[in-house]
């Protein structure tokens, strides 16, 4: 069974985490790099693990691994041997798997939680560039050439014991496609889908969300399909275009507000409306089903949803 589809049999809402990245930045972490938090799995992965029980503390059903930006590729022009990069994709997921095991072998309570899944994050191709263009989704790549890509990295993960894959930021459907292929080769094993949104129907290249949710529909391994990494202000309208061609459940996880220049690499901060939490309330009622934060968001964010979130709960 999907365990996506397990723990919302028993439970309203699955929590996810927040931003890995602006968590160690808030521990002092220089995060200046090409492989962003997969940086720090190499120099610092007990950081990485903190953060991890940072979030299931607050109340995250699900930690996202350090491994958006960690490819084969991208090690191995850091000067690593592919035996090495294969051994911190790995550590990746394990340094999660490890968290949550800590973490959930000190709850008393486990009928008030659902045990908090590992989600190994498989970052675009947009990410490995690290130019931005996860947010324009303009490779120029053909979709076998995408399945080369994502091919070694997904083997790698699904062998390190994720129980679910993270594909997550994706600027076009394109990439989703050849990540389906990819899956095809792992039966049993499942993933949820999530594109990076221009506006409140088009995902970055331009193409509706809606025609990605209705080609994503038809498959099986396809656990989620939603949003992450985009304007909060998008999201309850792009709820809505995932809603009208698909029964699956519908995940996002969104920045807290804030707009990125990726020429720059900072974020220009701008004052919210609305609190995180409270927007997160009105996206359930839209029917997201998987809610969590993406850059900016912070175990508070987190601790705020669930919240309200375990009051569904015991309803």
């Amino acid at each position: 069974m999907n365990p996506i589809e397990k723990i919302l049999t028993d439970f309203p809402l699955l929590i996810l985490d927040g931003a890995m990245a602006t968590e160690l930045e808030n521990y002092g972490c220089n995060l200046n790099d090409r492989l962003w938090s997969a940086k720090i799995v190499m120099e610092n992965p007990e950081m990485i693990k903190k953060v991890h029980l940072d979030y299931f503390e607050a109340g995250a059903d699900c930690a996202i691994t350090a491994s958006y930006q960690a490819t084969i590729q991208g090690f191995r022009e850091r000067g690593l041997t592919e035996e090495d990069a294969i051994g911190l994709i790995r550590k990746s997921v394990q340094i999660a798997v490890e968290a949550r095991d800590e973490f959930w072998a000190g709850v008393e309570d486990k009928t008030s939680r659902p045990k908090p899944l590992v989600a190994a994050s498989v970052g675009p191709y947009g990410a490995f560039l690290s130019d931005g263009s996860e947010y324009r989704g303009n490779y120029s790549l053909t979709e076998e050439e995408l399945v080369a890509f994502h091919q070694d990295r997904i083997q790698v993960l699904v062998e390190a014991g994720a129980d679910i894959l993270a594909c997550e930021t994706l600027p076009c459907l394109i990439e989703a496609k050849a990540i389906i292929k990819v899956l095809k080769e792992f039966p049993g094993i499942y993933a949820w889908f999530s594109f990076s949104a221009k506006d409140g129907r088009h995902i970055s290249d331009g193409e509706r969300m809606s025609d990605c949710a209705e080609w994503l529909d038809k498959e099986e391994q396809a656990a989620a399909i939603g949003i992450n990494c985009s304007a909060p202000d998008f999201i309850e309208s792009l709820i809505q275009e995932v809603k009208s061609r698909t029964s699956k459940p519908v995940i996002v996880y969104p920045n807290s507000g804030e707009a990125y220049d990726a020429v720059s690499k900072t974020w220009q901060e701008e004052p919210l409306t609305n609190t995180f939490a409270s927007s997160t309330q009105r996206w359930y009622n839209a029917g997201a089903r998987l809610i969590g934060g993406c850059c900016r968001t912070t175990p508070d964010d987190i601790s705020a949803i669930a919240a309200w979130g375990r009051k569904r709960s015991q309803q």
